[in-house]
């Protein structure tokens, strides 16, 4: 594997270069979650006038490098090491109010480099969202540029409604902005907290923009060659990690169900009693496949921390899918299955979560029935804050997970100026009969905006799998990433 690690070298320092060229001030426009989600921390701006909506706006810069170097303990034919490194900009404009009425306008580009000749772009993993393979495959092409966002709003009391192409932050769907273009989706988005002590979000999404495609695309359908001539053409629709393999165009269409069917989800959280948290959510994609979440979180204060125990319940029903498309997302193990050719499936989940100074101490446990895989491939992860971490896909049937994490110097500004610190230990006890696997998952992140520099945030992950016995064909590996983010 060869690598020009000058590249890497000269993105990093022109970051830090850019500093005095853009002007940094003590008063910081954005900040970055650990999640990867933006926070505006300047108001938008209330204007009397249409021209001035334009004037009176605010732009807002993000300059990136990417770098994922991913190692096995010993590579295969289809297995090898691989370092990918990405430099890519966007530029947000958020038009003010006016009678009510905003926009929305966001650009974003990438640009990849790695070796292809010794890392073919099959084999890429984590990094493969800083291009389109099914472009490069096609054109040769490493860049990606896109519209990420391009939405018209209007705020009527306490509801917000948003057409057009954004981000959509619910139980089932996340911009998950952690490479360098976001997830996005096209369609109507309503926001409402005109019921005290409750947020409602509800949303038709007719498609959606993963953050490896130059072009928008179904919500639940996998490319082949019945639905495009391209080369690659599994990858020209929905092929996101967590989609169901099986649900393709040309199965879909043999079924006589819709290949452009889109992706209803309704989200529900209120607080009206004290110290509990009450979340609901669910997704229907018509005659294919539907899902509901409920969640319950009661904290227990005490004199400096607390403890809040939480449980959250999925279940999953088939409304067609499975018939065309089988109970395995990854098409492996079916004769494992009870039945085959169902979709129908349920998540039990439960974690106690201490908190005490800046610390947080959360013990996660989830089980997903031996019944099927649950298929949520839209960013958003059912184990999320029990037993998800880093790129571990945990949610096929009959997988229990079990998570210790401790986490250090949270904020929901996005502003860190003292590390955010974040390590973890999952244990995976996947069905094998299933084709899955039983593994160790170590983890550990660090994040901080540089104190004097606020506008330049960093961020290191790194994460090991130790697959156990002799039940994975590939061997254990390294998972790490470096991240540089100018905010400006």
């Amino acid at each position: 594997m060869k690598f020009n690690s000058v590249k890497v070298t000269l993105t990093t320092l022109s970051l830090i270069m850019l500093h005095p060229l853009l002007g940094a001030d003590e008063s910081v426009k954005s900040g970055l979650k650990s999640n990867g989600q933006l926070v505006y921390n300047n108001a938008q701006k209330s204007v009397e006038s249409f021209k001035d909506m334009f004037q009176e706006g605010n732009f807002y810069g993000r300059l990136r490098n990417n770098n994922f170097y991913f190692r096995y303990n010993a590579d295969d034919s289809s297995h090898n090491s691989h370092l990918v490194n990405a430099v890519g900009a966007s530029l947000v404009y958020r038009g003010a109010e006016y009678n009510g009425f905003d926009f929305t306008l966001g650009l974003y580009g990438s640009h990849a480099f790695f070796d292809e000749t010794n890392d073919p772009v099959n084999a890429i993993k984590p990094g493969k969202d800083t291009l389109s393979r099914f472009d490069y495959t096609n054109t040769g092409n490493k860049s990606l540029g896109v519209v990420g966002q391009l939405n018209l709003g209007y705020k009527l009391s306490k509801t917000d409604f948003i057409v057009g192409r954004q981000l959509v932050e619910t139980f089932y769907t996340k911009s998950n902005d952690t490479k360098m273009v976001p997830n996005s989706f096209d369609g109507v988005v309503v926001q409402s907290k005109d019921i005290e002590n409750t947020k409602i979000i509800a949303t038709y999404l007719y498609q959606q923009k993963l953050r490896d495609h130059l072009e928008a695309h179904s919500v639940l359908m996998v490319g082949d060659a019945n639905s495009t001539s391209a080369l690659n053409p599994q990858w020209s629709e929905n092929d996101d990690s967590a989609m169901h393999k099986g649900l393709t165009y040309s199965a879909l269409k043999a079924a006589g169900k819709p290949t452009d069917a889109p992706l209803i989800v309704l989200d529900i959280e209120n607080k009206s009693v004290k110290n509990l948290k009450v979340n609901f959510s669910s997704y229907v994609v018509p005659e294919l496949l539907s899902q509901a979440m409920g969640e319950l979180n009661y904290k227990i204060g005490f004199d400096g921390w607390s403890i809040t125990p939480g449980v959250r319940y999925i279940q999953q029903f088939d409304n067609g899918a499975g018939a065309v498309g089988g109970a395995s997302i990854y098409l492996k193990g079916l004769s494992a299955y009870d039945n085959p050719n169902s979709l129908d499936a349920k998540m039990i989940a439960a974690r106690v979560v201490a908190r005490f100074f800046d610390y947080k101490l959360n013990l996660g446990y989830t089980n997903i029935l031996d019944e099927a895989d649950l298929v949520t491939p839209w960013r958003g992860f059912p184990t999320a804050g029990y037993t998800r971490s880093m790129g571990m896909y945990n949610w096929r049937a009959n997988t229990k997970s079990y998570r210790i994490e401790l986490v250090k110097g949270a904020t929901k500004s996005g502003i860190y100026t003292t590390p955010f610190i974040q390590t973890s230990v999952l244990y995976i006890d996947g069905d094998v009969a299933k084709a899955d696997t039983q593994s160790m998952f170590y983890y550990f992140g660090i994040i901080q905006n540089i104190p004097t520099m606020k506008e330049l945030q960093y961020r290191v992950r790194l994460g090991y799998r130790d697959f156990v016995g002799d039940s994975s064909s590939i061997s254990s590996y390294l998972d790490s990433r470096v991240e540089f983010n100018y905010l400006f």
